[in-house]
């Protein structure tokens, strides 16, 4: 090769490109080691709790309707909890940089800024939506056999179970999309921990201050219930349908990241 042709190449080789940021941003996620805690006490919340509410669970002379609970809902108890994990843990990989200082060396690699935001919340969304995903159909599967021959028992081939445990899945990975949004809104791990953990536990709780018809309004539309009808294996109630929810959640995920990155294009770093 000659060397006019080895120079045309070599900046090719160095060329800042999505598909290497994303790569770079998968690296930092796995060299954190908060990221093993996390996701792993994420996987032991979903599993104990799930497995336990399965194993405890008194199904005599009751009906799914009486109870107002499935097979589903009993093995995804855990992932009410998990989800604070899942979002805490997006804040740590975004606002974390900002602690350390590295995100000025992220920035002066990849100068549009913009593409690091996308890169960060993909790579969480797939890694989240893995582990998650697998950890939801294996706690399924486990508690599926305490419930077994009766009314409650389900497998994964009966209608709508496949889909809610898809639902709990994307869920989790939605929680943990907007903690990466919120890190680059905040810039402060302590900011956005709080926030996250008031998006998926306060806010519901301080509607009983609003009038009743404009709680109803609101309430559907909240992170947490659009959350739960995603969960939902049966929906009713004040839920809304499963894809309306998921609808909403997603549509939550896109105003946040939407926020952060006019923060991270238009303030300094």
């Amino acid at each position: 090769m000659s060397t006019v042709a080895a120079a045309r190449i070599a900046p090719g080789r160095t060329k800042v490109s999505f598909p290497r940021v994303l790569r770079s941003e998968w690296i930092k996620l796995w060299s954190v080691r908060s990221t093993g805690f996390t996701m792993g006490l994420a996987v032991i919340l979903v599993m104990a709790i799930g497995v336990a509410a399965c194993f405890v669970f008194d199904p005599v002379g009751t009906t799914p309707a009486d109870a107002g609970t499935d097979g589903v809902s009993l093995a995804t108890n855990g992932a009410m909890l998990a989800q604070l994990c899942f979002g805490v843990l997006g804040v740590i990989f975004s606002a974390g940089e900002y602690g350390n200082g590295m995100i000025r060396a992220t920035m002066s690699a990849v100068p549009r800024r913009a593409p690091v935001l996308w890169a960060k919340a993909l790579v969480f969304a797939v890694a989240a939506f893995l582990v998650a995903g697998v950890t939801v159909a294996v706690t399924f599967v486990l508690g599926a056999g305490a419930l077994d021959g009766t009314a409650f028992g389900l497998s994964l081939s009966d209608p709508g179970v496949l889909r809610a445990l898809a639902g709990t899945t994307a869920y989790l990975a939605l929680v943990g999309v907007i903690g990466v949004a919120l890190g680059f809104v905040l810039r402060s791990v302590a900011g956005g921990v709080a926030v996250i953990a008031g998006v998926v536990f306060v806010i519901d709780s301080l509607t009983f201050v609003l009038p009743a018809s404009v709680a109803d309004a609101v309430i559907p539309y909240l992170p947490g219930h659009a959350g739960r009808a995603m969960m939902s294996l049966h929906g009713g109630g004040d839920l809304l349908s499963p894809g309306a929810g998921a609808a909403v959640l997603a549509g939550w995920a896109v105003v946040v990241l939407g926020v952060g990155a006019m923060r991270l294009t238009r303030s300094d770093v």
